[in-house]
């Protein structure tokens, strides 16, 4: 169970690794010492939409159609909307569809 006090020191941790794959990987480096619980959450939520989002891209950029390239483009989005979304309101929600497996995936990482 993740406590208030952990949530409030791994929650600028947690919001720095949406903010772009480098984003991610300074939140991975910041958290290393601390190995705050909440902010490795969101840690590998992030890094999963990341990664994500640049296999999706080379997926749909063989494509031509502009409703595929919106189709991706929105499905990114929300993703990383609902996890940004979790991380500024201190809760440690698992993303759609996926969120399982970054954490299983990336559990060794942070």
């Amino acid at each position: 169970m993740t406590t208030s006090e952990e949530i409030k020191h791994g929650k600028s941790n947690a919001i720095v690794a949406y903010f772009t794959i480098i984003g991610c990987i300074i939140a991975i480096f910041m958290n290393m010492e601390s190995k705050n619980k909440f902010a490795s959450f969101h840690i590998k939520q992030a890094l999963g939409i990341h990664i994500l989002y640049f296999l999706l891209l080379a997926l749909v950029s063989g494509f031509n159609s502009w409703l595929i390239t919106f189709s991706f483009w929105l499905f990114v989005f929300i993703l990383w909307v609902y996890g940004f979304i979790g991380a500024l309101q201190g809760r440690k929600t698992i993303i759609p569809l996926v969120g399982e497996y970054f954490q299983k995936w990336f559990n060794k990482l942070a």
